[in-house]
C-alpha cells in the first residue's frame, strides 16, 4: 500500500491524500460502506460501484461463521465471491465479539466464544485472523484487538490495552510471514479507553510497529459526545503523520467532520444504512424521518440537491407510501440515498481542503445540518 498526502488543512490537522490500494486507489479522507456479510445491505454492488465507491468493510467474524472461509477460499477470495472489484477492509470481529459479552471469554491465546447463530463454541487468536483475512485477500485487514466499554476501570483497561498490544506483535509476525502472497496492508488499533495516559502509550507503541496504517478503536461505543471529541483529538495528535488513520465505526456527519478536522483519513460504519432501513433519511438540513404524515403529500425529492437514482426519480410521497405499506423498495431506495449523501459529503470534504476551506466548509455545513430546522423540512 502507498499513501500520499495531497494537501494539509493550515488551520487545523485535516488533510487530503489518496490511498494505493493491490484494486485501485481510494481518494481520502474517505467513508466505507459497511457490507458486512460481504453485501451492503439493501444495496447492488454495481450500483455502490457507481457511485463512485472503491473501498467497502466486510466482517471476519460474520463471515468466518457464514459461509465460512473454505467456501470464500474456493471461490478466489471475497472479491470473486462478492463480485466486488474494487478494495475490501475486513475488520477482524474483535468488536463483534466484544458485543458478545456475556458468550465470550478472553484469555492470552485469543478470545473464546459461541455463535449468536447456532451456539456453537469458537476461538479467534491473532494468527487465526490474519489467515482469514489472507484467505479473504483483503486488501487491508485489522488485528484481533481488546474493545472496551466507558466506565471500566483503569486497571481493567490496563489489561485490556496490553493485550491488544501483545496481539498486535503476534499478528504482525503472522503477516510478515504471508504478506506477499497477495499484498495486503495490515493496520494497528490503538485502545487505551477513556484515559489519556493509556491512549498515549497506546498510541507510541502502535506507531512503533511501523504497520501500513493506523487505527482508532474503542471510540463512539457509548461514551458522549464531549468525550469522544476530546479523546480523540487526544489519541489522534499522537499517531505517525505519515500513515493513514482510521478511525473505526464512525459514520456520522457530526463526528466525520470531527474526526477530518483531527487527521482522520478513513471511517466506516453502519448507521447510514441501518437508519435508512428504518426510514431515517439524510438531508443537508438535517436527518428526517420519512414515514410521518407530514411528507404524505410532498412531491419533491428527499433532498432537491441531491442526485441519487432515489433523488432523481420518486417523491417523499411515494417512499413514505413504500414505508407504510412494507414494501422493500422503500429501504432500499433510502438506503441508496444515505449512502449517497455520504458519498457527496467525503467529496465535498475533500474539495474544501483542497481549496484551504475546510474548517469553513464545517462550520457552514453544521450550521445547516443541526439547525433548528431539523423536521421542519
Amino acid at each position: 500500500m502507498e499513501f500520499e498526502i495531497i494537501k494539509n488543512s493550515l488551520f487545523s490537522r485535516a488533510r487530503r491524500g489518496v490511498m494505493r490500494l493491490p484494486h485501485g486507489e481510494v481518494q481520502t479522507p474517505v467513508f466505507m460502506p459497511v457490507g458486512t456479510n460481504g453485501s451492503v445491505k439493501a444495496m447492488k454492488h454495481q450500483d455502490v460501484s457507481d457511485m463512485g465507491v472503491r473501498l467497502i468493510l466486510g466482517n471476519t467474524y460474520h463471515l468466518y461463521l457464514r459461509p465460512g472461509i473454505e467456501v470464500i477460499k474456493q471461490a478466489g477470495g471475497l472479491h470473486e465471491f462478492t463480485s466486488w472489484p474494487h478494495n475490501i477492509l475486513t475488520d477482524s470481529g474483535g468488536f463483534q465479539v466484544f458485543s458478545l459479552a456475556p458468550f465470550r471469554k478472553i484469555k492470552e491465546e485469543g478470545i473464546y466464544f459461541r455463535s449468536h447463530i447456532d451456539g456453537s463454541y469458537h476461538t479467534l487468536t491473532p494468527e487465526g485472523v490474519v489467515d482469514l483475512q489472507r484467505g479473504f485477500r483483503s486488501d487491508i485487514l485489522m488485528p484481533l484487538d481488546c474493545c472496551t466499554a466507558p466506565g471500566i476501570t483503569e486497571k481493567e483497561a490496563v489489561k485490556a490495552m496490553n493485550i491488544t498490544h501483545r496481539w498486535a506483535v503476534r499478528s504482525k509476525n503472522a503477516w510478515l510471514g504471508c504478506r506477499d502472497e497477495w499484498g495486503g496492508s495490515l493496520f494497528g488499533i490503538v485502545q487505551g479507553n477513556f484515559f489519556e495516559h493509556l491512549r498515549t502509550e497506546s498510541a507510541g507503541f502502535i506507531n512503533s510497529l511501523d504497520l501500513p496504517g493506523i487505527a482508532i478503536g474503542g471510540l463512539s461505543v457509548g461514551e458522549e459526545p464531549a468525550q469522544f471529541s476530546h479523546f480523540l483529538a487526544h489519541t489522534a495528535s499522537q499517531l505517525d503523520a505519515a500513515k493513514p488513520h482510521y478511525l473505526m465505526g464512525v459514520g456520522t456527519p457530526e463526528y466525520i467532520l470531527d474526526g477530518v478536522e483531527n487527521g482522520i483519513d478513513m471511517f466506516d460504519c453502519v448507521y447510514p444504512t441501518r437508519i435508512a432501513r428504518n426510514g431515517a433519511v439524510f438531508t443537508r438540513n438535517g436527518k428526517l424521518t420519512i414515514d410521518k404524515q407530514k411528507y404524505a403529500d410532498q412531491f419533491i425529492p428527499i433532498d432537491e440537491h441531491c442526485q441519487c437514482f432515489a433523488c432523481r426519480t420518486y417523491t417523499r410521497a411515494f417512499i413514505r407510501h413504500m414505508f407504510k405499506t412494507g414494501e422493500i423498495l422503500g429501504p432500499m431506495l433510502a438506503t441508496e440515498h444515505n449512502l449517497q449523501f455520504m458519498y457527496d459529503l467525503m467529496s465535498d470534504i475533500r474539495s474544501s481542503i483542497e481549496n484551504g476551506c475546510f474548517e469553513t466548509f464545517k462550520k457552514d455545513f453544521l450550521s445547516r445540518y443541526t439547525g433548528g430546522n431539523r423536521e421542519e423540512q
